[in-house]
């Protein structure tokens, strides 16, 4: 195992575009880190740059203590995971998971099998260790994958988006194994994903990019809840944070749908400011019929006429239109752009308790959390509040 170390990462192509630009991240010994972001961002190239698929135009890349940017791919004992797990057809399992060690050509038979058996045990497997790639299913050819890099003994897992080409039931699961796997073993690992859901339920840490600059790099909880930017925020969380038009008198916001109070913290930062834009999170909304009393105190109601509900069972969502400033749509309009979304109606997304029976068409009282709220600069983009 080995920390990797990255030092003012750059990777700039032939048009002097950087795809990465100036990234530093700190992998420690161990830990599993998350590179996450919509496409185009540069988590592969960052990925790539590790391997040694990519040359780096600048920048330090250090494996264990060792500069590495001038050693070939297999100088660097890193085991890579592709997208398309990149078995050999003809091979079985067993002489899949076996093929590095024989092309080592530094372990005796008896040590191959050993230790292809021993990841066959670890990944379950033994009953499929006769079969070739195309009788298996793409689950059970992810883990032959990693049975594969499991056996090189190497100083770290490098994935690239492994689970991209499974069922979302599939995925599933896989994020649960590749998990168990990783603690399992110890062994540092560098993920790459577009999917937040991924990123936050298997980093240690996780590192947000957009267009090659490292926008946070933060423990998933700390992303969910305390955002650097408009981009984090809006990058992280499903459904995605609700952003409105808001400005800051003392202690009260104004918001379209009315006047609500926040923390006197909080207000203070945004001072001054003019037009800001309030980020509020869909299940710090609810139906005032159904909350508890203690909570009632602690935010503020409102009405409003509920255009779309979805139950889920154990939960549900209310879709609220709205109206929002040009200037403000067009931060948000852009916002959309970057993180590869579809453009969205304005609306809130309100998260509803099972428990609610409001229907659509309807007008509700919806209590509002405001002690949640993040309060951006629309210039900037940068969270006021952050921290608090």
């Amino acid at each position: 195992m080995a920390a990797i170390e990255m030092k003012h990462i750059v990777k700039k192509y032939g048009d002097g575009f950087p795809a990465v630009n100036d990234v530093s991240i700190d992998v420690k010994d161990g830990e599993f880190m998350i590179l996450v972001g919509p496409s185009g961002c540069g988590k592969s190239t960052l990925l790539r740059m590790i391997v040694g698929l990519e040359d780096i135009t600048s920048g330090d890349m250090v494996v264990g203590g060792d500069r590495v940017n001038d050693k070939a791919p297999r100088e660097r004992n890193l085991a890579m995971v592709f997208q398309n797990y990149a078995l050999y057809p003809h091979l079985t399992v067993y002489e899949n998971i076996a093929f590095p060690l024989r092309l080592s050509k530094q372990f005796s038979e008896k040590e191959i099998d050993e230790k292809v058996r021993q990841a066959s045990e670890l990944l379950e497997l033994d009953e499929h260790l006769e079969r070739r790639p195309a009788n298996l299913s793409g689950g059970q050819r992810q883990r032959v994958a990693m049975g594969r890099a499991i056996v090189r003994q190497a100083e770290a897992f490098l994935f690239d988006e492994p689970l991209s080409n499974l069922d979302a039931k599939l995925r599933g699961q896989m994020r649960t194994e590749i998990s168990r796997l990783q603690r399992r073993l110890g062994i540092t690992t560098v993920y790459v994903t577009h999917d937040q859901t991924e990123a936050m339920t298997l980093g240690d840490r996780v590192a947000v990019l957009k267009r090659g600059i490292l926008q946070q790099l933060a423990t998933p909880r700390e992303l969910y809840e305390h955002p650097n930017n408009l981009f984090v925020a809006g990058f992280i969380g499903s459904p995605p944070m609700n952003f409105l038009p808001a400005t800051v008198e003392g202690e009260t916001v104004s918001l379209p749908f009315g006047k609500v109070s926040i923390p006197p913290e909080k207000a203070r930062l945004a001072q001054g400011k003019g037009l800001l834009i309030a980020g509020i999170r869909p299940e710090h909304f609810d139906d005032a019929a159904v909350v508890e009393p203690h909570r009632l105190e602690h935010g503020s109601t409102f009405r409003a006429k509920v255009d779309v509900t979805e139950w889920l069972g154990n939960e549900a969502y209310a879709y609220i239109p709205i109206d929002l400033p040009a200037e403000i749509q067009g931060q948000l309009t852009d916002l959309e752009r970057e993180l590869d979304m579809e453009a969205l109606r304005p609306q809130l997304v309100v998260s509803l308790d099972a428990a609610s029976r409001i229907g659509e068409g309807e007008e509700a009282e919806i209590f509002v959390d405001a002690r949640k709220m993040h309060l951006f600069d629309p210039e900037s983009q940068e969270n006021l509040t952050v921290g608090l």
